[in-house]
C-alpha cells in the first residue's frame, strides 16, 4: 500500500488537486477524477480528502456568477456548463470539450456529503454551504434526470444511467446539509428504473455502470447484480474491461480508421481499461463475494508494471499499454479495494 500512496501522491499538485497522469494529454485536473481519487483518503488521518473539495469550492466561487446563471437558466453550449476539466491552476480552458457532464456534478455533491458523514472539515464556513446549495439547485435546473450528457467517456450526448446515478447519490448526500426537494432525488430513481438495467436507451452495457454499485450504491442488492453480471459477461478482458462494445477510443484501428466509422469497424479491438478490474472488486465487496472480490484484484495486481504504478488501459489483446501512467484513479480505486478486502 505504501507504494501505491508513493505514486498517487505523486500526481498531487500544491494546490491539493490530483492531475489526471503526467502525459501531456492528461496534464489537467478533472473534478470526476479527483472524487474518485479522493476516496483512498476518506478515513485517513490527513488533510488529503478535504483539501481536495476545499480548491474544488474555491474554484467554483471564482466562477459564482456562471452557478448564479445557470441555476436559472438551463445551459445550451457545452461551454456554458460547470466545466468537468480545467488547467493545472485550475482555470477553465478554452478548448472545445464535452462539458455537459453531469455525473461529475453529482459526484461532488457525493464526495462533500462523504467527507461531512465522516467528520472531515470539508465545509469551512458559509459561502461553502451556499456554494452546495447552488450546485443542486444547478442539477434542478438542468432537470438532470432527463438531461442528455457526455458522461464519465466525454462523448456524444445520451441521457445516461451512469450519470443520473451520480446525482442521485450526491443529492442523497447533502440533503440534510442543504435543502434538497425529495421529488429531485425521486425524479432520478424513477429515470433510472425506466433505463435498467442499461446505461442508455442505445447502449445496453457499459463500464462505467458499475458506478451504480460503487461508490454510489442506488439499488438494492438484486438489481446491483443484474448490473454487475451483465457488465462481467459482456466486457471483461484479459487486461481490462472494456468501457462499451465498439468503443473507438485507443481501439488498435483508430490511428488508422480515427473515431467515426460505424460501429462495427472496431469490434473485437476496443482498449481494455485497468480500473474496471478495481471497480468490479470494489463492486463485488458492495455485494458480500469476498472470493469475487479477490479475484479481481488479483486481475487488477496482474496488469501493474513492475514499480506498481498501473496503466489506463492496454491495447486489445495485447501487452503494450498507453501512455497515460500511471491513472490517478485506478491507483486510488485499486487501493480502496485492496484496503477493503483487509478489513474484511
Amino acid at each position: 500500500m505504501a507504494r501505491s500512496y508513493e505514486i498517487l501522491d505523486s500526481l498531487r499538485l500544491e494546490n491539493g488537486l490530483f492531475l489526471a497522469a503526467p502525459s501531456n494529454d492528461y496534464a489537467y485536473v478533472w473534478i470526476r477524477d479527483n472524487v474518485y481519487v479522493s476516496l483512498a483518503y476518506l478515513d485517513k488521518p490527513c488533510r488529503t480528502y478535504e483539501g481536495i473539495y476545499h480548491r474544488w469550492i474555491d474554484m467554483l466561487k471564482e466562477y459564482e456568477w456562471k452557478l448564479d446563471i445557470h441555476c436559472r437558466i438551463k445551459p445550451v453550449h457545452p461551454y456554458e456548463y460547470i466545466h468537468a476539466r480545467y488547467s493545472r491552476d485550475v482555470q477553465e480552458i478554452n478548448t472545445p470539450w464535452g462539458h455537459a457532464q453531469n455525473d461529475a456534478i453529482g459526484g461532488l455533491l457525493f464526495g462533500i456529503g462523504e467527507g461531512v458523514k465522516r467528520g472531515k472539515p470539508v465545509l469551512r464556513n458559509e459561502h461553502d454551504v451556499r456554494i452546495v446549495d447552488k450546485l443542486v439547485r444547478y442539477l434542478y435546473t438542468l432537470e438532470y434526470w432527463k438531461c442528455g450528457d457526455s458522461g464519465a467517456w466525454e462523448e456524444n450526448v445520451e441521457v445516461r444511467s451512469s450519470s443520473i446515478a451520480a446525482c442521485v447519490a450526491g443529492l442523497r448526500n447533502v440533503k440534510g446539509i442543504v435543502e434538497v426537494p425529495q421529488s429531485m432525488i425521486d425524479k432520478g430513481m424513477t429515470a433510472l428504473y425506466e433505463l435498467f438495467p442499461y446505461e442508455t436507451s442505445a447502449r445496453k452495457y457499459d463500464l462505467a455502470q458499475l458506478s451504480l454499485i460503487y461508490p454510489f450504491r442506488v439499488f438494492g442488492d438484486e438489481m446491483s447484480e443484474v448490473v454487475l453480471k451483465q457488465v462481467e459477461a459482456q466486457l471483461v478482458r484479459d487486461k481490462g474491461v472494456i468501457r462499451y462494445e465498439c468503443d473507438s477510443y485507443y481501439s488498435t484501428y483508430e490511428r488508422e480508421l480515427g473515431r467515426h466509422m460505424p460501429d462495427e469497424c472496431y469490434r473485437g479491438a476496443e482498449a481494455e481499461w485497468c480500473f474496471g478490474f478495481a471497480f468490479l472488486a470494489l463492486a463485488w465487496i458492495q455485494l458480500g463475494n469476498r472470493q469475487k472480490a479477490e479475484y479481481y484484484l488479483r486481475k487488477q495486481e496482474d496488469v501493474m508494471l513492475e514499480d506498481g504504478s498501473i496503466p489506463e488501459l492496454y491495447y486489445s489483446r495485447s501487452d503494450v499499454w498507453n501512455g497515460n501512467t500511471p491513472l490517478a484513479w485506478t491507483q486510488a480505486m485499486y487501493i480502496v479495494a485492496k484496503q477493503a478486502l483487509e478489513k474484511e
